[in-house]
């Protein structure tokens, strides 16, 4: 049983490794806007916001603030342990090889399934992009096999989906469905990462400068339109509300919502290619989650004033949606949008393309998958076999599955990540100070947390009375899913605030801890069902390969 928390020690000497050190602190800033502002703002935003109301920008400040303090705890890790490995590297210093070996099987479900969603939404901006321009690509040549079945199983209003499956070439009884634009701009990506960090640096830095510009661009133009009236609709009383839908409606969007922030835990994969990774991580972590953080929530408030909440239902570019006819009707900013959203998307799925081949090689290095994957391109020093795998791993799935599924799969994978990061920090020794490293500052929990829980609690109590009155009643079928969430979420802080008390713990990662699991509460039972199936799989592998060939065990 030992074993299998056995612990790695690592080293904090930069001249390891084979890949080329050409990072600094506002290339990591570039590539930490590039992860997290794309899909999040380009597609699912407008699925969060008809889900939530204009109230979602409460989730928004949740979220960032969850992240936040959980960046901070990727920064101290990323400080002491300057290696190739994001999270998974982290749990294996901290709670030993199984549970590093879940994260890293959790990281496989965030970057490689976090690109399938992508990829879709690129297909959608470009696809509307070329109708735009008078091109149009046949629909069922850009959208997936599931997703125009389910459309006819559902009886779906969505013209395009439904053409896509009565209009589709059949091989025998099979109707011919691919998406051809997402598989193309997967092998693109596959190949760009393949030639270096140099030049995938340099591409990604002048998309998110073009990207960077719309935005601003759409908040400028749209914040003289802006009607004060669309944040506060009619809920289903007749009452004007921030929340039409109740809290509970918010927190439906949470997997919309916190899939705009994965990504800036990606950045710690490029450890081994940053110039001075505990100096230049942590502070390009936290400054791109700032300005993304900052940027979210002005443009959620511009959108959400400019059209009722409603109109959004299955809008998958709600940037260029506001200026269509039936909205805004500025033609010009619909084609500026579409077009840079291609652009902008496109950065995503190079950082996440970038960081799942870094995790199979730190999993390689120890061992606990086969030593192909740590392979390094003589030339481009890039580990070459795992980045052609990741985009048949991305590639293969575009085929099948669909965006809503992958979405709430991708997001509670990451969320689980997150915990587990910030429970690991709470279990790291002291370390020396040492000048220009960054060092996470250490405020005693022991009044303060118990403090924040309760008082937090208590505004909670105070502001949904009526929920806190009905928590036990699980068996109502709207919000019984979630107050069960709520329950457990509350005994669990109720044990960190008497271990907070007794060990004295840290404050900032007993925050970020208690932020992420509050995230997970708003997580059905079907997202929570595949996270198991998921993990099944993940141990299987582990048990019958990794564990036997971990070098820990060698040793």
């Amino acid at each position: 049983m030992n074993s299998l928390f056995r612990r790695k020690q690592y080293s904090s000497d930069l001249n390891e490794g084979q890949l080329n050190r050409v990072l600094g602190t506002w290339d990591i800033v570039f590539f930490g806007i590039a992860a997290i502002i794309g899909a999040g703002s380009f597609s699912s935003l407008g699925e969060a916001i008809f889900r939530g109301g204009p109230g979602v920008i409460v989730l928004y400040l949740i979220c960032g603030f969850a992240c936040a303090f959980t960046a901070i705890c990727y920064a101290e890790f990323a400080s002491r342990i300057p290696t190739a490995g994001s999270a998974y590297t982290y749990a294996y210093a901290s709670f030993g090889e199984l549970i590093a070996w879940v994260i890293g099987w959790a990281l496989i479900m965030e970057y490689s399934f976090g690109n399938i969603y992508v990829a879709f939404s690129w297909s959608d901006y470009f696809t509307s992009f070329m109708s735009r321009i008078g091109i149009h690509i046949p629909d069922y040549l850009t959208c997936s096999y599931t997703e125009a079945k389910k459309a006819v199983l559902n009886n779906s209003t969505n013209k395009e989906l439904l053409n896509a499956w009565s209009s589709a070439p059949t091989i025998g009884n099979l109707r011919f469905i691919v998406d051809i634009p997402a598989l193309a701009i997967n092998g693109i990506i596959t190949w760009l990462c393949y030639q270096g960090i140099k030049e995938s640096k340099n591409f990604n830095n002048f998309f998110v400068i073009l990207k960077l510009f719309v935005i601003l661009l759409v908040i400028a133009v749209g914040v003289g339109y802006v009607n004060t009236g669309n944040w506060f609709p009619s809920n289903h009383e007749g009452i004007p509300s921030l929340m039409p839908n109740g809290f509970s409606g918010v927190m439906t969007a949470v997997s919309g919502v916190f899939f705009a922030y994965i990504g800036f835990d990606a950045l710690s994969v490029l450890s081994e290619e940053t110039k001075n990774p505990q100096r230049d991580l942590p502070r390009g972590m936290m400054i791109s989650l700032g300005i993304c953080t900052a940027i979210y929530i002005v443009l959620t408030l511009v959108l959400t004033g400019l059209v009722d909440y409603r109109k959004f239902d299955g809008v998958g570019d709600p940037l260029a949606f506001v200026f269509q006819k039936e909205n805004l009707n500025i033609p010009w900013m619909e084609f500026v949008v579409a077009l840079i959203a291609i652009v902008a998307i496109t950065t995503v799925l190079l950082v996440f393309q970038m960081g799942q081949p870094r995790i199979w090689m730190a999993m390689s290095r120890d061992g606990l998958i086969p030593k192909k994957f740590q392979e390094v391109h003589s030339k481009n020093k890039v580990p070459s076999f795992a980045t052609i795998i990741t985009g048949i791993v991305v590639g293969i799935p575009i085929l099948f599955t669909d965006k809503s599924f992958i979405l709430d799969f991708t997001s509670i994978g990451t969320i689980f990540a997150f915990v587990l990061v910030c429970g690991g920090v709470l279990m790291l020794p002291k370390k020396e100070k040492i000048k220009g490293r960054f060092h996470m500052p250490y405020i005693n929990a022991k009044f303060i947390f118990p403090l924040f829980f309760l008082g937090g609690l208590a505004f909670f109590y105070f502001w949904q009375p009526e929920f806190f009155h009905n928590l036990l009643n699980w068996s109502d079928p709207v919000e019984g899913e979630f107050r069960l969430s709520v329950t457990v979420f509350l005994l669990i802080n109720f044990g960190l605030v008497v271990l907070a008390f007794i060990k004295n713990l840290s404050l900032i990662p007993l925050v970020g801890l208690s932020s992420c699991l509050y995230l997970l509460t708003g997580m059905t039972h079907n997202n929570w069902f595949w996270f198991g199936v998921w993990f099944a799989i993940g141990l299987v592998i582990y048990f019958a390969y990794g564990r036997k060939h971990s070098k820990l065990n060698r040793a």
